[in-house]
């Protein structure tokens, strides 16, 4: 017979990881970053490095450019619109809606002080693409000190 170190919260972190996976789920197509949202759609984007700054990129199929913001305030980075519904079917009915529609909003946490007025944007195709720069980086100051 085996002797086994017996472990009292391993079932218990199994359970825990099954409530979550439920949650997620659940609240996959409602969900911000860690939070509830009460907008209609989470656009999906893509974020990386470049030489001299992070890029973040956003598919935004059928959204018009006029419909698209991008905000800086207190190192958050936001992006929102809203996609509007295309056609009124009349009395004819869906056999299948999977496309999002209405407002959205993504929130972003800027890793250092940005100045808002170095960040470009661009749509093109249904792609939004924001280049946020690296700030440049202080100089020391040098002070001449006289010795008498």
């Amino acid at each position: 017979m085996t002797i086994v170190k017996w472990d009292p919260f391993q079932n218990v972190t199994a359970l825990q990881d099954r409530i979550n996976r439920m949650f997620e789920d659940s609240f996959s197509q409602a969900r911000g970053e860690g939070e509830i949202s009460s907008y209609g759609w989470r656009p999906s984007v893509d974020i990386y490095e470049v030489e001299g700054g992070i890029v973040i990129k956003a598919d935004l199929p059928g959204v018009l450019k006029e419909d698209v913001a991008v905000e800086v305030k207190d190192n958050l980075l936001t992006l929102k619109g809203i996609r509007d519904e295309e056609d009124d079917l009349g009395d004819q009915c869906y056999f299948c809606q999977e496309r999002d529609f209405g407002q959205f909003q993504r929130t972003f946490t800027l890793q250092y002080h940005v100045e808002p007025e170095k960040i470009k944007a661009s749509f093109k195709n249904g792609v939004l693409k924001v280049t946020i720069p690296e700030p440049e980086e202080e100089k020391p100051k040098k002070i001449r000190v006289n010795i008498d």
